[in-house]
């Protein structure tokens, strides 16, 4: 038994302790917006917040977080109001839509740790992949999220 925190809520998950997060969530959960992409952790659409880092959910085995938080798209706000949330729509950064919840995940922790970002600053520390290109749009967002320009670096779309 693997006991830990979602969003919150305490669970207890019956499942082999090599069981990746991302099944733990979508299949043990019904937290369905943590997406399953490439399952080696490379493309980023299933990234959540353990104990406040994003981490690759398909490559995070539930029985090496024992005891930690963790926090999925469902609980990042109750009512969609966090700022990443906020400047996503305001950019109208989702095409496809399908990295999203991974990508706000991302930029959400990215944030935490650069409060003040610039461009550059984001096009290295996000390292999540959208297949519909939207960069510029993700770039432009989280700007408006730290609730700046990036130190005047602007960008065309």
């Amino acid at each position: 038994m693997t006991r830990f925190t979602v969003n919150g809520n305490p669970v207890e998950y019956d499942l082999p302790p090599d069981t990746p997060l991302l099944w733990a969530l979508r299949d043990a959960s019904n937290l369905t917006g943590t997406k399953y992409g490439c399952g080696v952790g490379l493309c980023g659409a299933c990234t959540v917040h353990v104990d406040g880092e994003a981490q690759r959910s398909c490559q995070v085995p539930i029985g090496d977080i024992e005891g930690t938080f963790v926090t999925t798209i469902e609980g990042l706000s109750p009512d969609s109001s966090h700022p990443v949330q906020r400047a996503w729509v305001a950019e109208q950064v989702p095409q496809c839509g399908y990295c999203q919840s991974g990508m706000v995940m991302a930029a959400a922790a990215f944030l935490k740790d650069t409060p003040d970002p610039t461009v550059e600053d984001i096009s290295r520390g996000m390292t999540n992949l959208c297949r519909c290109g939207t960069y510029t749009r993700i770039r432009k967002a989280i700007l408006r999220a730290a609730g700046g320009n990036g130190g005047g670096a602007g960008e065309d779309e």
